[in-house]
């Protein structure tokens, strides 16, 4: 599973420095520039890292902190502070509002890229939680637990689920589970969608920018 990271960070140089080295070990990277900006992405993206700055414009990084904690579909992100006030005052401030961790600037590559990867090793321990679809019984099972899903939320999950890493492109899926003369809004996707993620866990249903969506085991 490729892991989505979001970076947000007002120094232009320090965004793309990093974003290419993550591109380049294989994450999906996405960029913000202000903590207002950060937000919307972080919202569109769900994604499983957000690296985060103290010191932005527009909303800085503690407040920014506290609005993504807020938000209960972001829940198991994990919020780092990459920071250059490493002092103990503002490491506390960062844990106060809701940070996993907090990683003071300067920092080698190498060390911050294994970093990272520790993070993420431990999402995914997180994460790693069984799951089985019943087909017959329109349910799922999550860790032992059974879930009971809607119907249209269980025909999307059906859907991505019958082809694993196949992308199915959004024209695909309103055909398949609402039919092709059926009008549904744009959003309506994106809804079900952040739905079964809060109900199943975020592991599994990955979001292509722009093209579809996807399952992955």
């Amino acid at each position: 599973m490729s892991h989505r990271i979001l970076l947000i960070d007002d120094e232009d140089d320090i965004l793309e420095f990093i974003r290419y080295n993550l591109l380049k070990a294989g994450y999906e990277v996405h960029t913000a520039s202000d903590g207002a900006e950060g937000l919307r992405l972080a919202a569109l993206h769900r994604p499983h890292l957000i690296l985060l700055d103290v010191m932005m414009p527009v909303m800085d990084g503690i407040e920014t902190c506290r609005a993504l904690r807020a938000d209960p579909t972001l829940r198991d992100t994990m919020v780092v502070f990459l920071s250059a006030l490493g002092e103990e005052h503002h490491q506390i401030a960062g844990f106060g509002a809701g940070a996993d961790d907090y990683i003071a600037k300067p920092i080698k590559l190498g060390v911050l890229m294994s970093r990272i990867r520790a993070i993420l090793k431990r999402i995914d321990a997180e994460q790693d939680t069984p799951l089985k679809i019943d087909f017959e019984s329109h349910t799922v099972l999550r860790d032992g637990q059974r879930i009971v899903l809607p119907r249209k939320e269980f025909a999307l999950l059906a859907l991505l689920a019958s082809a694993p890493d196949r992308l199915f492109s959004r024209e695909e899926i309103y055909a398949a589970v609402w039919g092709s003369g059926v009008v549904v809004g744009d959003r309506t996707i994106d809804v079900h969608i952040r739905k079964l993620r809060q109900k199943i866990g975020d592991g599994h249903i990955v979001t292509v920018k722009g093209m579809g969506y996807k399952y992955e085991k």
